[in-house]
């Protein structure tokens, strides 16, 4: 086995899966014979290469190897996903279906780099034909779903409620609901706080961000509880999907956590 040959090198043209282990221990025993039929299976995919540590301890020590069985992902000469302990088929498969790149996830990603946190026809249309061509793919569902909040809000909910607490979008779509819950807010009185979060509202729908985070962060410092915590739910759930790189998460963020206290 020459690592270099078999993994760095090899993993630039399909991806490679390392399998660490060692004849004395016994989950790997376990795990083994498990991703060594997967390996076959999917063949097409990705490629297997077991590394015995005992035989290539300096390997173990560069990639961190502390306990095994652990197994990682190798792309372009980079590990980029890994797991340790005898994992069951079912939850090695969901492992690699989310980890092994596809033409397909390169062209959802390519779609996903284009948006910039507020809806927008030109994407919401690529979105719509990705997730008529894969129904099942929940990230590009919840992509879509953030394009429809205000438009189609019932099947933006749709695209959203049947994400499971253990899928790995969850958080995802339940900030997607928590907007929805804004997007539907009707009010029957005034207050300061509730005010505010009309204004929110209403900026949301015309893409205007700052104005819409700056109406939450006040309804939050007037009544944080007004409507079970909504303008704190939106407002976390807006820093959330911007992600912490957006420039209003980084101006607002902080102001937020001080209305908080």
């Amino acid at each position: 086995m020459n690592f270099q040959e078999d993994v760095i090198e090899r993993s630039y043209e399909v991806p490679v899966v390392v399998d660490f282990w060692a004849p004395w221990c016994g989950p790997c025993r376990v795990l083994g014979p498990v991703i060594e039929q997967l390996a076959a299976e999917q063949k097409d995919r990705w490629e297997l290469v077991k590394v015995n540590t005992e035989e290539e301890q300096d390997i173990a020590r560069q990639y961190h190897i502390r306990s095994i069985p652990n197994v990682k992902l190798f792309v372009d000469g980079k590990p980029v996903a890994e797991f340790a302990g005898a994992l069951p088929r079912g939850m090695i498969e969901k492992w690699l279906d989310q980890n092994i790149p596809s033409e397909e996830k390169q062209a959802l990603q390519s779609i996903l780099e284009r948006e910039n946190g507020f809806p927008d026809p030109h994407i919401r249309d690529l979105l719509e034909t990705f997730v008529k061509s894969h129904p099942q793919d929940k990230r590009a569902r919840l992509a879509l779903a953030r394009h429809l909040l205000f438009d189609e809000p019932e099947r933006a909910r749709q695209l959203a409620e049947d994400i499971q607490a253990s899928d790995e979008e969850y958080d995802t779509a339940q900030d997607i609901l928590t907007l929805l819950e804004l997007v539907e807010y009707e009010p029957t009185e005034r207050t300061p706080a509730i005010a505010a979060m009309l204004i929110a509202k209403d900026a949301l729908k015309e893409g205007d961000g700052e104005t819409a985070i700056k109406a939450l962060i006040s309804a939050v410092e007037s009544d944080k509880k007004e409507a079970n915590e909504l303008a704190r739910r939106a407002a976390i759930a807006l820093f959330r999907l911007w992600g912490n790189d957006n420039p209003l998460t980084k101006e607002y963020r902080w102001r937020f956590d001080m209305a908080l206290y």
